[in-house]
């Protein structure tokens, strides 16, 4: 972390108001954006500074109603205050939870299943979000700014592309009632005390179907078989039907094509943090494997035979 990074947290978090005198600072990560634990003689809080380009594709009010609105069912940390037009937020910290990565998921007992129930609360609440999160609309979007900015396309992507427009129709063909959704389920993004889940980040959230968020999480966790079966037990009050699995699968593709052009996009945004163009070269590789695989039709097929 860069001295530049402390001094420019420390001067946003001192211009708001009402937050008293900074005792303590630490950074605390993030992919694109800068998140630091604040403490001050008011309390322990959570600043996130907005990341370079990220208005690009983050409409940053709909993300103020998605934090207030999860923080009021009881899913995500509690507001202080969240800048609307730019992104800057600050939240209660939450003492004691971790921050979790796959390896934790893997190790920390009865994690999978936190989730599962994390998860559930969100998509069962009364929560309402100000967009509707469409998957493949925003990979046309995405697809669009690279456009933009005359990326060039790794081989392969048109015929991925292609190949999506059958799941696309599938999907559209059996809709299900849209819920509170997420849509970023990476593992760093949930917090775990040992007793309950917390999720965070709303940047990407909005109504969709909530199995984008059980398909999406079982890829970012990188969920064994027992860890992705413990999830679907606690998050399913019965078993999963095979149209729920099926969908379920298709999402774990459709995740990686769409994350594989977030991934460029912070490439061509010159985005320091990791190499992105990797990242979206691998996952754009996975998503072209898991459609190729064996079970993948069949999957679709659960799908489409569901409304019959």
């Amino acid at each position: 972390m860069t001295h530049d990074a402390l001094l420019r947290a420390a001067e946003t978090l001192q211009s708001l108001p009402h937050y008293g005198a900074l005792k303590s600072l630490q950074r605390l990560g993030g992919l694109t954006n800068e998140v630091f634990r604040a403490e001050t003689d008011r309390g322990v809080f959570c600043l996130r500074l907005p990341g370079k380009g990220t208005q690009d594709y983050i409409n940053r009010a709909h993300e103020a109603q998605a934090a207030y609105e999860t923080a009021r069912v009881g899913v995500s940390a509690p507001v202080i205050h969240f800048d609307a037009a730019t992104g800057l937020s600050l939240t209660g910290f939450l003492e004691g939870a971790v921050t979790m990565t796959p390896r934790l998921f893997a190790e920390r007992a009865g994690a999978p299943a936190r989730a599962g129930q994390a998860l559930r609360r969100l998509h069962a609440s009364d929560a309402v979000f100000a967009s509707r999160f469409e998957p493949f609309a925003m990979i046309d979007s995405y697809v669009q700014v690279l456009e933009t900015k005359h990326a060039d396309f790794p081989g392969g992507f048109r015929e991925t592309m292609q190949a999506a427009s059958a799941i696309r129709a599938a999907l559209a063909a059996q809709p299900l009632p849209l819920a509170p959704c997420h849509c970023d389920p990476l593992s760093e993004n949930f917090l775990d005390t040992g007793e309950r889940m917390w999720i965070v980040d709303w940047e990407y959230s909005g109504m969709n179907d909530p199995l984008w968020d059980i398909g999406d999480f079982c890829v970012e966790a990188e969920l064994t078989v027992l860890g992705e079966a413990e999830l679907l037990a606690a998050y399913f009050a019965a078993a999963p039907t095979p149209a729920e699995r099926g969908r379920i699968l298709v999402y774990k593709a459709m995740c990686d094509l769409f994350w594989a052009l977030w991934g460029l996009i912070q490439h061509a945004n010159n985005n320091p943090v990791d190499d992105f163009r990797a990242y979206g070269l691998n996952r754009l590789a996975r998503c072209g494997a898991l459609m190729a695989s064996a079970g993948f039709a069949q999957a679709v097929g659960h799908i489409a035979a569901a409304g019959r």
